[in-house]
């Protein structure tokens, strides 16, 4: 009897949740941004938001060296802290193997997530471009 009484209390709160969203439980759902999520599906590589950005960063920093070579020939050759004698493309190119290393590196010893490794890349590149 006591169950009977407590009914007419629920049957408000059961019609509010069906009107919050429970009517929709196995309706699709719009999917939010995910940075990696496919932008291409049915593509032969994972085409993801964030490789695409990496992509789009090294043929901009390539471009960039192109048009440095352009108006400044001969590469701005220096010897650095290494001891080695290098040009702006090798110094591009230590600081992507670097970074490289030091998102694997990161990976395998911590995980996730990824911006410490990103600052430490961003002080390499610093350091390469401008010591080595």
């Amino acid at each position: 009897m006591r169950c009977l009484a407590i009914l007419p209390a629920l049957v408000p709160t059961l019609a509010g949740a069906q009107q919050a969203g429970w009517g929709n439980l196995g309706k699709p759902v719009e999917k939010a941004f995910s940075w990696t999520d496919p932008l291409w599906p049915s593509f032969w590589m994972a085409w993801t938001p964030a490789t695409l950005l990496v992509f789009i960063g090294i043929f901009a920093a390539m471009a960039v060296l192109t048009v440095l070579e352009i108006r400044h020939p001969g590469g701005d050759e220096r010897r650095g802290a290494l001891g080695l004698t290098t040009t702006r493309g090798d110094r591009l190119f230590i600081t992507l193997l670097g970074t490289s290393y030091i998102f694997m590196a990161w990976l395998g010893l911590i995980g996730m997530p990824l911006w410490w490794p990103l600052a430490l890349s961003v002080a390499w590149g610093v350091f390469c471009f401008w010591k080595v």
